[in-house]
């Protein structure tokens, strides 16, 4: 792989405007959902490090990194490998945990109809459980383990791994903002997820949020300028700002304290919070779901002192939903392939599209709470069916309605990608053969074998085809057959409520839109 940044943010937006056309690809039924939602869970336990559980059902794994941060003197084994490779790295593990989260909060009902929600939590629970040995002092926050360019120097199982495993801090002196308000974020909303079912873990978490988030505030700046060696792999390119938003916005959340809502308040515009209008939401950039969640404050009685910037952002979250449906002026609209999958970017797109699947469908359930409609540029009456609809059909097309009649989901389906870029899922499983597998024999016995990958990576969702549709299965193909932790996290929630819904005996429902510019 080369040493290219998984995120390549810029405030620019295409100027080319696609249509979504109608099509005839196969239907998604109603069971579709729970099954993917199943599948989407078990992918988190595929990505663990450290000491496997007694049931960890993804049994061609076996523990790794078990003396991660030793050199270092802190304990550090465990959380999550964040895609193909192994390193840890702090901020892309915390935005999968709050999206998580977030899918539990608002999904959770759904998710128990299905059978899933220990799963989830337990997929939570393993990032939170790593977060709290990272944060071992309230200024320090051990924000990586191992490096990049030495990692992908190697093809290894995690279960053989002679690369760097040095462990990377920010603290006063060094500070990250980014990774450390995120952090702060997954803590918050992870502890609002356990207050009923594990009010001690859910009070320690947010014990620690608090401190992060203090300490994030305190002491800014950027964790890429503290440390060099994310700079190629996970540069904070929008800042620390949207972060510290975003922390404030999840202990609001978690604690009902004035004084972080006051925060999102007196930095709204100087934060960017209101000021930015973003047709992206990513590990990386945060606004858009600043903008969501501080929209949702506006059905809460008590914030009505703070009424005119809560619809500031509002109009913000609007720009984004409309950028997506297709609805803005100027140029403002995220681009789509022929087929019509919403497309932001080369490198991995299906990030973009299932973390908008996931606001789309929270705007949706805020206008039907609201008993209002969306008014966009280009259409003045949109509703909250014909929101959840679109997201619907990105959903669909991940799951196999696209030109390619292939699941972007692995292993959902008959066709998936078969040879994604994972070293682990590419090489014979550690339980069938325990003879060593050195840094460059991986690559001359398994990455280039033109044979689908031993191990099927059951529930990740990969960086999926380009911008005419097409896609190319190939381990080498990294750009569209990796997979990561942040792609498939958002999926949960929108899995579930779809699934809910699908199950509920209704009168029919206008999930039409009508998308009218051309190509």
């Amino acid at each position: 792989m080369q040493n290219i940044p998984k995120n390549v943010f810029t405030f620019t937006i295409p100027f080319i405007i696609f249509t979504l056309i109608s099509t005839t690809y196969a239907a998604v039924n109603s069971t579709t959902y729970a099954t993917a939602l199943s599948k989407s869970l078990l992918y988190f336990e595929a990505q663990r490090s450290g000491r496997l559980p007694y049931n960890q059902r993804v049994t061609w794994r076996d523990h790794s990194a078990l003396t991660d941060g030793l050199e270092q003197g802190v304990d550090l084994v465990g959380g999550y490998y964040d895609a193909g490779d192994h390193v840890k790295f702090g901020l892309p593990m915390a935005f999968t945990v709050t999206m998580l989260s977030w899918g539990v909060i608002e999904n959770g009902d759904a998710i128990k109809k299905a059978g899933e929600f220990e799963h989830a939590l337990e997929a939570i629970k393993w990032g939170t459980d790593y977060f709290i040995k990272a944060h071992t002092s309230p200024h320090v926050l051990w924000a990586e383990v191992g490096d990049g360019d030495t990692d992908h120097y190697c093809w290894q199982r995690p279960e053989d791994m002679t690369t760097s495993r040095r462990a990377h801090k920010v603290d006063e002196a060094n500070p990250g903002s980014d990774v450390v308000g995120e952090t702060a974020a997954a803590m918050a909303a992870a502890s609002i997820v356990f207050r009923k079912i594990n009010p001690h873990y859910s009070h320690l978490l947010l014990h620690h949020a608090k401190e992060l988030f203090e300490f994030g505030d305190k002491y800014r700046g950027k964790y890429d300028e503290s440390l060099e060696v994310v700079k190629s792999y996970y540069a904070s390119v929008s800042g620390y700002k949207d972060e510290l938003l975003w922390a404030a916005l999840w202990l609001y959340k978690a604690t009902d304290n004035v004084d972080y809502l006051q925060y999102t308040i007196d930095n709204a515009l100087n934060f960017g919070g209101i000021g930015w209008a973003i047709s992206e939401f990513s590990w990386d950039v945060k606004f858009a779901g600043v903008q969501i969640l501080a929209t949702q404050l506006l059905m809460r009685e008590n914030n009505k002192e703070h009424k005119k910037t809560l619809e500031e952002y509002h109009s913000k979250a609007k720009h984004y939903i409309c950028s997506c449906l297709n609805k803005n002026n100027n140029g403002t609209n995220v681009d789509r392939t022929p087929g019509g999958l919403l497309y932001v970017r080369q490198w991995n797109n299906m990030q973009y599209v299932s973390s908008a699947t996931f606001l789309l469908s929270l705007y949706s359930d805020f206008l039907k709470s609201t008993n209002q409609l969306l008014h966009c540029p280009k259409q003045s009456s949109i509703t909250h069916e014909q929101i959840l609809g679109f997201a619907k059909s990105q959903v669909d097309y991940i799951l196999g309605a696209n030109p390619m009649n292939m699941s972007y989901l692995v292993g959902y389906g008959s066709s998936y990608p078969k040879r994604v870029h994972h070293r682990s899922a590419s090489i014979v499983p550690f339980r069938d053969n325990k003879a060593f597998i050195g840094c460059t024999q991986g690559y001359d016995n398994w990455y280039g074998k033109v044979d689908p990958n031993p191990n099927v990576l059951v529930g990740a969702l990969v960086g999926g085809p380009d911008f005419e549709d097409g896609f190319s299965d190939d381990r080498g193909n990294y750009v569209q057959t990796e997979a990561c932790t942040y792609n498939t996290a958002p999926l949960v929630g929108v899995f579930a409520k779809l699934n809910e819904l699908e199950g509920i005996e209704e009168g029919p429902k206008d999930y039409s839109f009508s998308i009218a510019s051309s190509k």
